[in-house]
């Protein structure tokens, strides 16, 4: 009876995690489908792991290997990432679980806690990041960073360079910047409309 309750608060925390979170915010239907196997595949594993006598090394064993898989047929970002950790954490919780436990719910509900609050379109709104070819080759930074500022309307807070082509004139540069208030309306506005 336990397992089926924990599976169930699997299911539903798996749920909230990536329909009621992830898509809502970002609309990666493939990624949604992603999550879902992840957490059910490991909650299924952790299952039938849980009867065995080593069920807690070979739970953070399989956390381990699956963590190190980047799957390559995309580029997912970081926010990703943290999402597929989310998935086979629970899936682990849940799974490895033997009873129910106001811990084992507690750290779902963390978990899902804090991918809200962190991935929340309102935290750090202005904070933004881009990889951007100029169509100029700088060789000074500074000149870079006064040029990237008048042209993404905010200041530069790190930039990287990527790439000086000075035979097609291009710089390609990787820069973190704070967004306008203005920008931040419009972010917000586009984004109460979805």
């Amino acid at each position: 009876m336990a397992s089926i309750v924990m599976i169930a608060a699997d299911l539903v925390a798996i749920a909230i995690l990536a329909l009621g979170i992830y898509f809502t915010r970002h609309r990666r239907r493939d990624l949604l489908v992603a999550f879902v196997g992840v957490n059910v595949g490991v909650l299924a594993v952790a299952v039938v792991l849980s009867g065995a006598t080593v069920a807690l090394g070979l739970g953070l064993g399989l956390f381990g290997v699956l963590s190190i898989i980047r799957l390559r047929s995309s580029e997912i970002s970081q926010r990703e990432v943290a999402y597929y950790f989310a998935s086979l954490a629970l899936g682990l919780i849940a799974g490895l679980s033997t009873d129910v436990s106001p811990t084992a719910l507690g750290l779902m509900a963390l978990i899902i806690v804090a991918l809200y609050v962190a991935d929340h379109p309102r935290a750090l709104a202005r904070s933004r990041h881009l990889t951007i070819s100029v169509d100029r080759a700088y060789t000074d930074e500074h000149a870079l960073a006064s040029h990237l500022e008048r042209v993404l309307g905010g200041p530069v807070r790190q930039l990287t360079v990527l790439q000086i082509d000075l035979v097609n004139d291009t710089t390609l540069v990787d820069v973190r910047y704070r967004a306008s208030a203005s920008v931040e309306v419009g972010a917000a506005l586009s984004g109460a409309r979805r």
